[in-house]
């Protein structure tokens, strides 16, 4: 998403291209002609558009493979988790392991982006999702892909979640019941998000905000938030103006 400034720059500059085509293709053209403000909207939208494009892919999540991740093992930009649904000491299965990988994509998406990979230990052994798979009533990846997206969907909502990437790739396990088997694995590519995300962990609870500090996922009290968003996400030039005007005019009110 464009900050401010830079849709400001972009409709000036698109504004003029179409002014200008305008002149050339009607000497006697002026501001107000339907022409003139025809072209100048369509060179503005034009503008926005293409440079929107080419943003977006340059700024793609470049994907490592997988075994060059498990090598590395955790940072700031990777985590693992041996399951997404089922809790590994109680063998059922348990909203909080659900909820601990909300809070990872939202200090994911909070932060720079990163990798989760859903299968595997802490020390970066494969394991594989028989274990989640087990739960649903169609073992399978699309099904798996379906309802991690609904989870994500639920707790940080569709706008944020939807341009998280989900694939899944055959390895060999190297522990757990499908050791020396193939086990499938799920890999959550997470692009840093334009806006701060919050987490709802349920339907009644306050909003919270995560970020990832390191290797881990850490919540923010309230006022370590609003020192980070203003920081990570600072407003545009014409947002600031705004906001400044809107402050001022609320303290001569005040008076």
């Amino acid at each position: 998403m464009l900050n401010t400034s830079t849709s400001i720059v972009l409709a000036i500059a698109g504004s003029a291209a179409g002014l200008a085509l305008a002149g050339l293709v009607q000497t006697s053209a002026r501001v107000r002609d339907p022409l003139a403000i025809a072209l100048a909207l369509g060179f503005t939208a034009a503008a926005i558009a293409g440079y929107s494009a080419l943003a977006a892919r340059f700024q793609r999540t470049p994907r490592d493979p997988i075994p060059a991740l498990l090598a590395a093992g955790e940072s700031d930009r990777v985590e693992f988790k041996s399951t997404a649904r089922i809790n590994l000491h109680t063998g059922d299965k348990d909203p909080r392991i659900e909820l601990v990988i909300a809070k990872t994509v939202a200090a994911f998406l909070n932060a720079e982006g990163g990798t989760l990979l859903i299968g595997v230990d802490d020390d970066g052994r494969v394991l594989g999702l028989a274990d989640d798979l087990a739960t649903l009533k169609t073992p399978d990846a699309d099904r798996y892909e379906l309802w991690l997206r609904d989870l994500l969907t639920t707790t940080l909502g569709l706008a944020a979640t939807a341009p998280i990437a989900v694939d899944f790739a055959t390895m060999t396990a190297e522990a757990g019941p499908q050791a020396g088997g193939p086990a499938t694995l799920c890999r959550v590519q997470v692009t840093a998000s334009p806006r701060p995300v919050y987490l709802l962990p349920t339907r009644n609870a306050p909003r919270e905000f995560w970020v990832r500090t390191g290797n881990s996922s850490r919540q923010l009290a309230v006022d370590q938030a609003a020192y980070y968003i203003m920081h990570r996400w600072p407003l545009g030039v014409g947002a600031s103006m705004a906001a400044q005007i809107r402050a001022a005019v609320r303290f001569s009110a005040a008076e």
